[in-house]
């Protein structure tokens, strides 16, 4: 981070001030140790973080005093998480260690704080920043608060991300978007998660987004008075509840707005349920659910309601703890309109998630919420993984938004990720249960492993001790905890194999009187293997032979080196072996396209690269792009906002490089085009066609259009030279008879 001068007696006392405002809000809820230990953070990270500055300029102590708020206003957290929060920057950046930590707060802020702080140079891993997230994702077991404080730490850090460069703040949108925004829907944090997802778009999309914020702007007056219209007629029926209720009129999230727009293909004017009114009551848990139905009745006296928009949230809650009963009605004009119902409790927890549960421990068994999803953590810890990527990607797949209810023969009820397969049911069940299944019945009716589950199935596994999971189980499986049980599994196996090729390796070294420690690690790192279980299996299943002692050089008693190259191991198999280093191929002999490259890869010409444009998201002039370095490909250019861009920018940071447009180019870029409507006969071709050759000199690469019952869909490939061409094309087209929406194409 920036260093500087340091904090002026001006800028102490805005510090001061700021943490003061903090002391005032928390000391209700904190005792005096509370306070002594609050006071001792402020006093230790002013004086740690004095010469330190942010990116904009400002003194850095200000961004942990505004995660402690953030911790403390917006999450819930209490006085430890406050103390932690203040103090989550300060060993990691500073010369605090952890043993002054404990010095001064104890062991249970030193291991939060240790939770919170990254990885050091001297850890010598490939992906750090895949280590750095798991050993976040770690602390779950021990303390979630943990990641509830880097939550915060995250929400700061994008709210104040403008100051920032370009570049970083896409890595920091695509870390987000990964990890973190699913992260916060499973623990309930719906606001942070909105948040999120908003300031993700506005980095990758920010066109849309200020379109989208201006025109709900301009909306919020005829909202407010629409909201009071529709909840007139039912405020006298509300009232005769006698209970406390208050409406709320929110407006759906710019980011939610944006996607609805991409899926339907329709404009902003004609999404009808840009808000939802919510209704919230204050009523003792007991009549919680019977009063929600009421007032569902009373609305749907009032307005039709849409049958298959009915989500009962209150009977089954979500996964996350999230209670409400949702119901679509056509409301006033016949606009749609979503209520959501809910008691003050249920508001609480659906704000505030996972701290807000603890608070209402044991009411209405909260106390079970997240206790199975914990196990699961825990057992992916558990679980042997090759490298941190793993077991990112199995995490990430316990962080599932869309769920679906299914049930054992015995009635209960389990939830597992929408697509989740009758394997995967298996594996919920208990390992074993996963391991040796043999078939599986749905519905009284035997299905294959891989069958997708739905809502409301019945399912019976039959299992055989003899049964062992194969690779081929690792496809018909979406969680976590199946394919993490179903690899380690494999590797147990592996392992056991293995022995026989170590046991002829340790007898073969000890005839030649070599000793076994001394020389392992250097024939497995010479035959090319990652570790000694891949080469001792590699030996026992014959894809390598015993290897030849005559042909080593021998110092010491110690083989040391080949004597000659062996021509024929150029063709031994490599699985297992490690991968050659990705770098940069400069000076190629490889000419690059025609014509000289108008991309500069980071501050240099592209032209020294062997490189392409990634087919996945077609990239055109001005749109905003970034380097890949892919494993034997050169280096891919991709859009910021492509499908592949989160994971690759998450996960391989180390091999992403600054790309970024100079000048105007002479190379026409291929991009494609979606175009749906109303199909009024061959004259459709004719306009389309007409508008892009004759009016706007397109080329056009490649055309199909297909009619369905009164519409058409269309795709349209053509040349364009950069950004401004190819939104006149859209804008163009969209102006057509018949045309209900154009719309680029990014593909999956």
């Amino acid at each position: 981070m920036p260093k500087g001068k340091a904090i002026s007696k001006g800028e102490y006392l805005e510090i001061e001030k700021e943490f003061k405002s903090l002391l005032q809000k928390v000391k209700p809820k904190c005792n005096d140790e509370d306070i002594v230990h609050i006071k001792k953070a402020f006093d230790l990270i002013v004086d740690a973080h004095k010469y330190q500055r942010r990116k904009s300029g400002e003194p850095y102590v200000f961004h942990p005093i505004e995660v402690a708020r953030i911790c403390y206003e917006e999450i819930g957290l209490g006085a430890t998480s406050i103390v932690s929060a203040l103090l989550h920057d300060v060993v990691e950046d500073t010369d605090t260690t952890l043993e002054e930590i404990d010095e001064m707060f104890g062991p249970k802020i030193k291991r939060i704080v240790d939770g919170l702080t990254k990885l050091d140079g001297t850890y010598n891993v490939e992906n750090k920043q895949a280590e750095n997230f798991k050993k976040v994702l770690s602390s779950l077991v021990y303390d979630v608060r943990v990641v509830l404080i880097k939550m915060a730490d995250r929400l700061h850090n994008l709210r104040t991300i403008d100051a920032m460069p370009k570049q970083k703040q896409i890595r920091i949108a695509a870390e987000t978007s990964y990890i973190y925004t699913p992260l916060a829907h499973r623990l309930g944090l719906y606001n942070i998660k909105t948040e999120f997802n908003d300031i993700c778009m506005k980095i990758n999309e920010p066109d849309g987004y200020k379109e989208i914020a201006s025109k709900l702007q301009k909306t919020e007056s005829d909202r407010n008075t629409y909201i009071k219209e529709f909840i007139d007629p039912m405020t006298e029926k509300l009232n005769e509840l006698d209970v406390d209720f208050r409406v709320l009129g929110r407006p759906k999230a710019i980011s939610s707005i944006w996607n609805k727009i991409q899926v339907k293909q329709v404009p902003f004017e004609e999404i009808y349920d840009l808000f939802a009114v919510r209704i919230i009551v204050d009523v003792d848990v007991e009549k919680e659910k019977s009063i929600c139905w009421q007032i569902y009745s009373i609305i749907t006296d009032v307005y039709k309601p849409i049958p298959e928009r009915l989500k009962d949230w209150i009977t089954t809650p979500k996964s996350n703890g999230y209670e409400s009963l949702h119901t679509t009605v056509i409301g006033p004009k016949g606009r749609y309109v979503e209520v959501q119902i809910r008691s003050e409790r249920m508001d609480d927890i659906a704000e505030r998630g996972f701290a807000a549960h603890w608070k209402y421990k044991g009411v209405k068994n909260n106390n079970n919420v997240y206790d199975k999803w914990l196990d699961n953590v825990r057992a992916l810890l558990d679980t042997q993984h090759s490298d941190a990527l793993e077991f990112l990607n199995d995490f990430k797949s316990n962080l599932f938004q869309k769920e679906v209810f299914v049930f054992t023969p015995t009635g209960d009820m389990r939830i597992l990720p929408e697509g989740a397969t009758a394997l995967d049911f298996a594996f919920d069940i208990h390992s074993d249960v996963g391991y040796h299944a043999t078939a599986i019945k749905v519905n009284n009716k035997l299905v294959p492993m891989g069958h997708v589950l739905n809502n409301g199935d019945q399912i019976q596994v039959t299992t055989n001790k003899n049964q062992k999971p194969s690779e081929h189980w690792l496809k018909l499986t979406v969680t976590g905890k199946a394919r993490s049980k179903i690899r380690s599994a494999m590797k147990e196996e592996k392992r056991q194999k293995g022995e026989f090729g170590k046991e002829a390796l340790f007898r073969k070294l000890k005839n030649a009187k070599f000793n076994f420690e001394d020389n392992i690690d250097f024939l497995v790192k010479s035959n090319g293997y990652n570790s000694r279980p891949d080469y001792y299996f590699a030996l026992a299943t014959g894809d390598i032979k015993m290897p030849d002692l005559k042909t080593y050089v021998v110092e010491n008693n110690k083989l040391v080196d080949k004597k000659q190259p062996i021509a024929a191991q150029g063709n031994i198999e490599t699985q297992g072996k490690q991968a050659p280093a990705d770098l940069p191929v400069k000076e190629s002999k490889k000419k690059p396209k025609v014509g000289s490259s108008n991309i500069l890869i980071d501050g240099e010409s592209l032209d020294q690269y062997e490189y392409s444009f990634a087919l996945c998201c077609n990239p055109v002039q001005g749109d905003d792009i970034f380097g890949y370095l892919t494993s034997g490909k050169g280096l891919k250019i991709h859009r910021i906002n492509c499908k592949n861009a989160t994971h690759l920018l998450a996960n391989y940071s180390y091999r992403v490089l600054k790309a970024e447009w100079a000048g105007q180019s002479q190379t026409n870029f291929i991009t494609e085009i979606s175009i749906i409507g109303v199909d009024s006969g061959p004259g459709v071709i004719q306009s389309i066609t007409n508008e892009l050759s004759n009016n706007l000199s397109i080329n056009i690469r490649s055309f199909s259009i297909e009619g369905k019952e009164g519409y058409f869909e269309g795709k349209i490939s053509v040349f364009v030279k950069n950004k401004d061409q190819l939104n006149l094309v859209l804008s163009s087209i969209g102006k057509l008879d018949g045309v209900e929406s154009v719309t680029r194409i990014i593909k999956e």
